[in-house]
């Protein structure tokens, strides 16, 4: 009798961990930032194709960041100084020259971008490089994902399960987002729009990298 009580017990603390993870990682995963907004304009100015790259790109980011917090490696960007501020200039320094090739772009007329559409860097590898170089998604998972491991679970095992799900919320998210553009895309894809949307989209990317380096590690 006690030995079912103990099972029921430890299945209703890996219940309680995985719904609660769940409403927090959903609350999370809407709430605006770069991922968003990367995946909407290129889904506005590139495609659902490529903005779909760039989703697959954001998330597989998720995931090493979720590899790294369950091997334990990510504790060394939360404590380390210097392996933060490594990260944090190379993202921003990213950030900077993703932005700046926004900016440029919103330079050049609508039928100069077609014809150069097929040396358009790999939107995966963007997407990719965004998030893996942002430290702030790395202390995040350190400090968020262990709070949702029951005691008694294997750690490495219940953080990866933990990413897992975020990364899928994260998908279906940005999957929304990019269906939800496609009614507008041809109404989008004329000669203003897609400039005024690369100029907006780089100015931001340049914003929050002087944000990154301008800010301290909490």
């Amino acid at each position: 009798m006690r030995s079912g009580d103990l099972v029921m017990g430890a299945t209703m603390d890996f219940t309680t961990a995985l719904l609660g993870f769940a409403a927090a990682a959903a609350l999370v995963t809407v709430t605006p930032g770069l991922d968003t907004a990367l995946v909407l304009r290129t889904a506005t100015v590139e495609g659902a194709k490529r903005a779909l790259m760039a989703s697959f790109g954001i998330v597989t980011g998720l995931m090493v960041w979720g590899l790294a917090v369950a091997l334990g490696l990510g504790a060394l960007i939360a404590v380390s100084e210097l392996a933060y501020r490594v990260v944090q200039v190379a993202g921003a320094i990213y950030l900077i020259w993703l932005g700046g090739q926004m900016l440029w772009a919103a330079r050049k007329p609508a039928a100069v971008k077609a014809r150069r559409i097929d040396r358009v860097p790999n939107w995966f590898l963007r997407g990719f490089l965004t998030n893996l170089l942002n430290p702030k998604i790395g202390v995040f998972y350190v400090s968020f994902l262990p709070q949702f491991v029951p005691a008694g679970a294997p750690v490495a095992g219940f953080t990866m399960l933990l990413a897992a799900m975020h990364v899928g919320m994260s998908l279906l998210w940005f999957g929304g987002l990019t269906l939800a553009t496609r009614p507008f895309a041809r109404a989008l894809q004329g000669p203003v729009v897609p400039r005024i949307l690369d100029a907006a989209t780089g100015t931001v990317l340049i914003g929050l990298a002087a944000k990154l380096l301008l800010e301290k590690r909490a």
